[in-house]
C-alpha cells in the first residue's frame, strides 16, 4: 500500500468510501461518469482493468453490462468489501495491487479505469508511472479513463458548505490553489487527504506524456454539486433535464474547473511511430 500516504489510509480505513456514491452528490458523480464511459467503451465482452476501483462500483457495472472486469484497489479494506460483494455480481478477478505496476501482461486488456490514483499519487512520477503501467497492459488502440480531482474543488466546496469559515481550512484552499497539492493537517474527515488536485490541461498533458493519443477531456459533475438543492433536484423530473445540459457542456474549457471531478479519454497509440502531440 505504499502508493497511498499514511493519512490516506487512515482516511479510507473509516470506511466510508462505499457508501460514498450512494450519497446524492456520489450519485450525480456515479451516473455522470457512466454516462461519458457508456459513450467510449468499446462493446461487451471486452476486457477492462479497473485500476484503483475502490470497492468495485464501477467494475460490478460494467461486469453487469457483459464485459470482463478485473478490480485492483492499493486499500484491502475496499477488497474486502469487493468481495463480500461478488456474491451478488461475478468479476474475473479481484485483488490488491499498486496502480504503478501490476501482475497482468503486456496489452492484455481493452480498456484501463484509472478512478483514483492520480490524485492519490501526489508526485507526478508516480502518476506518469501509473499511466505507463495502464498504457503497457493496453493493446494497442485501447482506451484509457483516467479521473482528476478539480484544482478548484475545496475553494468551490468551501464555500458550498460554510467550510471557508475555519481559518485552517482557508489555509488548505489557499495551497491547493498554488499547485493543486492538497494537504490536511486538521485531521478534520470533512477535509479530505493528501491528494494532488489537477488543472484540466495538466490533466491533459500527463497522458500525453504517457504517449495517449486523442485525448478528450470532460467534466463529470459540472456545476451541479454546487448546487444547494441538488439533491431535490435529483429526485424531480427536472433530472434528466439537466443530466442532458450537463452533457452539452461537459468539454466546454471554461467549466471544465468547475467540476468536482474531471475525466480523461484517452486511446493507445495503434503504431509505434504513432506519438502524442
Amino acid at each position: 500500500m505504499d502508493s497511498l500516504t499514511q493519512e490516506a489510509i487512515e482516511h479510507y480505513l473509516e470506511g466510508k468510501e462505499h457508501g460514498r456514491l450512494l450519497t446524492p452528490h456520489g450519485k450525480l458523480e456515479f451516473e455522470r461518469s457512466k454516462d461519458i464511459l457508456l459513450r467510449h467503451l468499446f462493446q461487451p465482452p471486452a476486457k477492462v482493468l479497473d485500476l484503483g476501483g475502490g470497492t468495485g462500483h464501477y467494475s460490478f457495472w460494467l461486469a453487469n453490462l457483459g464485459y470482463e472486469v478485473h478490480l485492483v484497489d492499493a486499500m484491502e479494506s475496499h477488497i474486502e468489501v469487493a468481495k463480500k460483494l461478488v456474491q451478488s455480481y461475478t468479476l474475473a478477478s479481484i485483488s490488491v495491487g499498486d496502480a504503478r505496476g501490476t501482475r497482468f501482461g503486456d496489452e492484455s486488456f481493452d480498456m484501463v479505469l484509472l478512478f483514483g490514483p492520480l490524485y492519490h499519487l501526489t508526485e507526478r512520477r508516480d502518476r506518469i508511472q501509473a499511466l505507463e503501467e495502464a498504457s503497457r497492459v493496453l493493446k494497442p488502440g485501447g482506451r484509457i479513463f483516467a479521473v482528476g480531482i478539480s484544482r478548484f474543488a475545496s475553494l468551490f466546496d468551501g464555500y458550498f458548505r460554510g467550510l471557508i469559515d475555519d481559518p485552517n481550512f482557508q489555509t488548505i484552499v489557499d495551497l491547493d490553489l498554488v499547485d493543486g497539492q492538497h494537504r490536511n493537517p486538521t485531521g478534520h474527515p470533512d477535509y479530505f487527504t493528501t491528494t494532488k488536485f489537477h488543472e484540466p490541461n495538466e490533466l491533459k498533458g500527463e497522458l500525453q506524456h504517457a504517449g495517449f493519443l486523442d485525448i478528450s477531456l470532460h467534466g463529470i459533475e459540472g456545476p451541479a454539486w454546487l448546487m444547494p438543492n441538488y439533491a431535490e433536484l435529483a429526485e424531480s423530473p427536472l433530472n434528466e433535464k439537466l443530466m442532458g445540459h450537463l452533457r452539452e457542456i461537459e468539454q466546454q474549457p471554461s467549466l471544465l474547473g468547475m467540476s468536482a471531478h474531471i475525466m480523461a479519454v484517452g486511446r493507445k497509440w495503434l503504431e509505434p511511430r504513432e506519438i502524442a502531440e
